[in-house]
């Protein structure tokens, strides 16, 4: 804003000139590049959860997958890719859910959703008393691919 002037004044040239995405999804593809792998990784599993998880599933991935997250999506937060409420991280915006997801191959996403569904299961069974993580295992085991579990024991599991 040109306050001589009373109005806004921009260079043309200049905006012709930068290169923006013809997509947000591009967009936010790109940003998320720009992360260090630890945050894209923790980006790209949390969007298998959808829009928001608690962080209770988050500390099942670390303990029993041994996977490494909260420092990375506490990163993330600082940068405005996602936001944590209560005791929920959630994506800042539906596309950049969608990027971190489309980021991730349809073969890896079916055996990452596995994967965290089996962890999830396997939490429930340990804790009798405590079923709030079932529908989120059932909801991963449902989009991963049940085709691919080999083990009996997991089979007997899910069965149940």
């Amino acid at each position: 804003f040109s306050l001589s002037r009373r109005r806004w004044v921009w260079d043309e040239e200049k905006i012709q000139s930068r290169k923006i995405p013809d997509d947000v999804a591009t967009f936010l593809t790109s940003a998320i590049f720009k992360l260090s792998p630890d945050v894209q990784n923790a980006l790209c599993t949390l969007s298998c959860f959808g829009a928001a998880t608690d962080e209770a599933v988050i500390d099942v991935l670390e303990t029993d997958l041994g996977v490494n997250l909260k420092n990375a999506l506490e990163y993330a937060v600082s940068e405005g890719f996602l936001e944590k409420v209560d005791r929920n991280y959630q994506f800042s915006h539906d596309r950049v859910q969608e990027a971190a997801y489309n980021m991730l191959g349809f073969e890896h996403r079916a055996e990452m959703h596995l994967e965290y569904g089996i962890a999830l299961c396997l939490r429930t069974a340990k804790n009798d008393n405590d079923d709030s993580l079932l529908f989120t295992a059932v909801n991963q085991i449902n989009r991963g691919n049940l085709s691919e579990i080999s083990d009996s024991n997991h089979r007997s599991m899910i069965a149940s």
